[in-house]
């Protein structure tokens, strides 16, 4: 049996790894990196710190506009798929490598299976939220992390080869925990105190493309009145540097991107979590830190119903008073991503159907 895993930016590195150590023990694995992610910092790291094997194919497409690296993403995948002939393809989440992944698959009738299936955050604004749902529409497996994103794909028609597995970052995050206490000196390398920081993540297009979304975040950011970390995004550094924004609070201090394991240390320490990323926002629920979304809208809804997140926009006022104001009980909380086996349960669901 033959998996041709499709990967190319960090929160799908992270993703993956559970699930080729859970492949690899009864099927034979084909990975494929699109170099969608393509600085060291964010991507090689990530293989050799969450014991990825190194890549199969590196196509090295790099960053381009979304249709030129889309279509170049998938004449090259399709290359692959022809030399290799997979049972299926593995795609994962919401970017461009899974779009060209699921296409060029279902062109040559290689049938897809699509893990983090079924997230809708009802933006069409968003490149990720077009993307999901095509690789959906296109999937013959929809491995789901949660009943909402049951919900979604049964509003949508689609009912057969729909999986409730629950949420393989809670895999990741189980297996990598005991690894980042081990090796992770991340808080003395930055001198910085457990529970007496914010952590910061800021990387998505809908804020760093727009001047007034991303002049906003930047000065409220330039105002927070404790502590803080920004490990900063490449891209979002270019952006800020087009626009002539600037970080100038001496609390909050500039690092570059770090690997998984430290990132890890990073959310499990903070006081809260202020971040524009879907995986944080999950990881933030998991550490069981209050998490402060700066989207207008989020895909992991149940983090806002159960009162874990807080959806503030790139509104300054809103930053600043929750960054004040909000806090979480945590001891309230239901498990609504399932039991940290997600990756064995897609494995199994695969090479059955496979069979």
């Amino acid at each position: 049996m033959k998996i041709l895993t499709v990967v190319g930016a960090r929160p799908q590195f992270i993703k993956a790894a559970p699930v080729s150590r859970a492949i690899r023990k009864q099927a034979d694995e084909i990975l494929v990196h699109t170099g969608q992610h393509y600085d060291k910092s964010m991507s090689d790291v990530f293989f050799s710190e969450l014991h990825i094997p190194v890549p199969d194919y590196h196509l090295h497409v790099g960053s381009k506009s979304h249709g030129a690296q889309t279509g170049e993403m998938l004449s090259r995948i399709e290359e692959v798929i022809l030399k290799e002939k997979p049972d299926c393809l593995l795609v994962y989440g919401d970017t461009n490598s899974t779009l060209a992944g699921a296409l060029a698959a279902s062109k040559l009738h290689v049938p897809v299976a699509h893990v983090e299936a079924g997230l809708r955050s009802f933006n069409k604004r968003m490149p990720e939220e077009i993307n999901r749902i095509l690789t959906d529409h296109v999937s013959e497996w929809l491995f789901c992390p949660t009943q909402t994103a049951v919900n979604h794909l049964a509003t949508e028609g689609i009912r057969r080869g729909v999986h409730l597995v629950g949420d393989v970052m809670l895999d990741a995050v189980q297996y990598n925990s005991r690894l980042a206490n081990e090796k992770s000196g991340i808080l003395k390398e930055l001198n910085i105190k457990t529970g007496e920081y914010i952590l910061i993540t800021l990387h998505r297009a809908e804020n760093t493309d727009d001047p007034a979304r991303l002049s906003q975040i930047i000065s409220a950011l330039n105002e927070l009145p404790l502590p803080a970390v920004l490990p900063l995004h490449p891209r979002t550094k270019g952006k800020m540097a087009q626009m002539g924004l600037a970080i100038t609070n001496p609390n909050v201090k500039l690092i570059e991107p770090v690997g998984y394991l430290d990132m890890l240390q990073l959310e499990v320490n903070a006081k809260k979590i202020l971040t524009d990323s879907g995986g944080v926002q999950k990881e933030a629920f998991f550490a069981k830190v209050p998490c402060i979304t700066m989207r207008d809208e989020t895909e992991w809804t149940e983090t806002v119903e159960l009162g874990a997140n807080l959806l503030v926009g790139a509104d300054q006022s809103k930053i600043l008073n929750a960054v004040d104001n909000f806090t979480v009980d945590f001891t309230r909380m239901k498990d609504v991503f399932g039991d940290g086996r997600a990756s064995e349960k897609i494995t199994d669901q695969l090479l059955k159907d496979l069979g």
